[in-house]
């Protein structure tokens, strides 16, 4: 039976729970519903699509390539995931996100598809991926760029034909759909990429299977330290970065706003994409210097306002965690630092607490409202294991939700202090959650 609804929130709950799977992964599917979207004229593809994968860093490349190729004059659709507070900001036009009115009748046109005989169901994000590319296709775009919602080679995304892909980097996460090695999910990587078309990976290291089956098909791949590479400069007035490419030299770039060294490898992986697509879509050096002025991720460690200092970073995997540790080394001398963590049950627990360990203080654990989450008793035995030891000045504690472990920081911590809230996004989800109805109670109390 064909679903239909006027109201974008019951078009997710019916999504949630339409299909069978909540992963389910395979292109025989969603190909099948964009080649009938394709055929009802909902579908034209007439722009070029550049897709992006990799453990950690995609969201950051992608704002990379959509803000510089905005500078550069083109209109840019852009699709990532997943939200964190709305689901209007997995799709963004020109920088800006979807509204739901928007939205609604490509949520339609994908259900009908999907509805022709014989009937197709599909995943939460497959559906969801068609209805915002349809969407993006509808506004006459000059280019689209795609995160890889998981992995790759078998990821929706990669039912659509690239003109260039992206893989920022390969480590160990979600080990149950990817394999446990970087040789395997390095494969899986490796399968955005396209026979005779540029392929970026920015992984220092880059397993040999993303090597040998970017070989075995043809594809053009360039590989950091070898066809492109960033050098950092710093004299006694500022900081600055240089990319070198295999064709365009990019000099005197300033920072990214986007915190942390470790985005210059992300900002260089767009580049190199950009260096590869010069001809097709040439973008000015003023429009790289907006670009990484105007990129910002949230929830990338993201510092928000005010005392103590927040800090929000969706660090779920070991990779992530150690970039997380480096970044609140430089961040300077703090009396203590309180981490709010929750985190989903099938995630690397034990090795992102090892590496977080020795820069927390006290450890506020949570339950989160997902049934894939790890319970906050579930963290405090793994962060036992992870060789956290309670005495006079560090700390464990056990909450029933995110918002209740940010109520009694309140009185808790100092404002000289730090605050770290991080693991899953739905624990970043939530702290934002709390953040906003708390300022909304305050406007309202002075009012």
């Amino acid at each position: 039976m064909t679903f239909t609804s006027n109201n974008l929130q019951n078009w997710l709950t019916h999504l949630e729970s339409a299909h069978t799977q909540v992963i389910d992964l395979g292109l025989t599917r969603v190909s099948q519903v964009k080649q009938r979207l394709i055929d009802n004229q909902t579908l034209t593809l007439n722009y070029p699509i550049i897709t992006v994968g990799g453990t950690n860093g995609k969201g950051s490349t992608c704002a990379f390539l959509e803000q510089m190729l905005l500078a550069a004059g083109y209109k840019v659709g852009c699709h990532t995931s997943p939200h964190i507070l709305a689901f209007t900001e997995r799709a963004r036009l020109n920088g800006l996100e979807a509204s739901e009115a928007q939205l609604l009748p490509f949520f339609q046109l994908v259900e009908d598809a999907c509805q022709q005989a014989p009937a197709v169901s599909l995943s939460y994000f497959e559906f969801t991926l068609l209805a915002i590319v349809a969407w993006f296709d509808a506004q006459k775009p000059d280019v689209v760029v795609l995160e890889v919602g998981l992995g790759g080679r078998l990821d929706a995304v990669n039912a659509f034909d690239s003109v260039c892909s992206v893989v920022t980097n390969i480590d160990i996460d979600h080990v149950g759909f990817l394999g446990d090695t970087r040789e395997a999910i390095g494969f899986e990587k490796a399968g955005i990429f396209r026979a005779g078309k540029p392929a970026i990976c920015a992984d220092a290291n880059p397993p040999h299977s993303l090597l040998e089956h970017a070989s075995a098909i043809g594809a053009d791949l360039k590989l950091i330290n070898r066809d492109f590479s960033f050098t950092i400069m710093q004299d006694e007035q500022r900081k600055q970065w240089r990319f070198q490419g295999a064709h365009t030299s990019r000099n005197s770039l300033a920072m990214p706003a986007m915190r942390g060294d470790y985005q210059l490898a992300n900002a260089s992986a767009a580049l190199a994409a950009l260096d590869a697509l010069r001809e097709l879509l040439p973008v000015p050096q003023q429009a790289v210097r907006l670009g990484l002025a105007n990129a910002v991720v949230r929830a990338r460690f993201q510092v928000l306002p005010g005392q103590p200092v927040t800090v929000l970073d969706a660090a779920h995997n070991p990779h992530a965690a150690k970039v997380l540790a480096k970044n609140i080394n430089q961040m300077g001398y703090a009396p203590y630092t309180h981490a709010v963590f929750g985190a989903m049950g099938d995630k690397d627990i034990l090795q992102v607490l090892q590496i977080m360990v020795p820069h927390v203080d006290y450890w506020h654990l949570c339950d989160l409202p997902m049934a894939r989450a790890a319970s906050a008793a579930q963290l405090h035995e793994i962060l036992q294991q992870a060789g956290f030891v309670v005495d006079e000045s560090h700390g464990v504690f056990e909450h029933a939700s995110v918002a209740q472990a940010m109520a009694q920081l309140t009185t808790s911590a100092a404002p000289d202090d730090r605050i770290l809230v991080f693991g899953s996004f739905v624990t970043i989800e939530q702290a934002l959650l709390g953040a906003i109805n708390s300022s909304e109670t305050h406007t309202l109390t002075k009012g």
